[in-house]
């Protein structure tokens, strides 16, 4: 069940997704973190953020909608005081990193310099608004995205680049990450999406619009790793959309991914890492 994704040797394939699983040992009261092949935590910022006004989750038929806004307490604040239980409960730790500017992803990363061997990687979340391109996201722009990953070389460790779907251009994203230097692309965040509410006929969202994930996304996801490991097959893939059974996350290997990661399924049920963990192995081992 190892695998191997760029430089890193991970104990088995399957992960938490960044933002489902928090900082840190949130989950460890319900499964055992050491048991997974890496927990992912939430992205953070080289500073403080209060993230957006609520509400911010909306069901939806088949997942929910999100734009929590990336609210988090900042690196320096987690290495110090969030970390150490992390990794006291043996787990192997991916970091993630987000910024509104190249400069904002560099002083994250140069921060992270000083975490301690368990973290693993860094992933860094290219899904962000960015005010050097217009409000535009950096997953949607090869160029700014190329730019993100050379700044955070400072982090000393191996970086996957988180790569959006809400673009036809992701094929051409990752070469241009890879690159850069990204050992690994995670594929996919969240798709743009928008709710209104009932009673007041306004966006159910505190922010407007939010992000949409679970099982509808699923078929999306995979579209997107097939894509990119037809073009780059050289190049690692993380799978992630809509991975709830052994057998979402099977097809986004099928398709090209080497690992996967778990997210929306962890809000209904938070053994859900591990449950697929489990169904994947008895799917592929005899």
């Amino acid at each position: 069940m190892s695998v191997r994704i760029g430089s890193v040797t991970l104990a088995n394939p399957v992960m938490t997704a960044s933002g489902t699983a928090g900082y840190g040992i949130e989950l460890a009261r319900l499964l055992d973190l050491s048991a997974l092949g890496a927990v992912v935590v939430k992205s953070l910022a080289a500073f403080e953020w209060p993230g957006n006004p609520a509400p911010r989750l909306l069901p939806t038929p088949s997942g929910m909608l999100n734009a929590v806004g990336l609210q988090g307490p900042g690196v320096a604040h987690w290495l110090d005081l969030v970390l150490p239980d992390l990794l006291a409960t043996g787990a192997t730790v991916v970091a993630s990193i987000w910024g509104r500017s190249v400069d904002e992803y560099r002083e994250a990363a140069e921060l992270l310099a000083a975490a301690p061997p368990g973290v693993v990687a860094v992933e860094v979340n290219l899904s962000c608004p960015n005010l050097e391109g217009r409000n535009a996201i950096f997953a949607h722009d090869a160029e700014r995205a190329a730019a993100v990953i050379a700044a955070t070389a400072a982090c000393g460790r191996p970086r996957w680049a988180k790569l959006s779907a809400n673009t036809d251009r992701i094929v051409e994203v990752a070469g241009a990450v890879a690159a850069a230097g990204a050992e690994a692309v995670t594929c996919i965040n969240t798709l743009l999406g928008l709710a209104y509410d009932r009673a007041t006929n306004r966006p159910a969202l505190g922010a407007g619009g939010g992000g949409l994930s679970g099982p509808a996304i699923h078929p999306v996801a995979v579209r997107a790793v097939n894509d990119v490991h037809v073009a780059l097959p050289e190049l690692p893939i993380i799978g992630v959309g809509g991975v709830a059974t052994g057998w979402d996350a099977e097809e986004l290997m099928l398709a090209g991914a080497v690992a996967v990661q778990v997210g929306t399924a962890t809000f209904a049920d938070p053994t859900a890492p591990r449950r697929v963990l489990d169904d994947l192995r008895g799917r592929l081992e005899p």
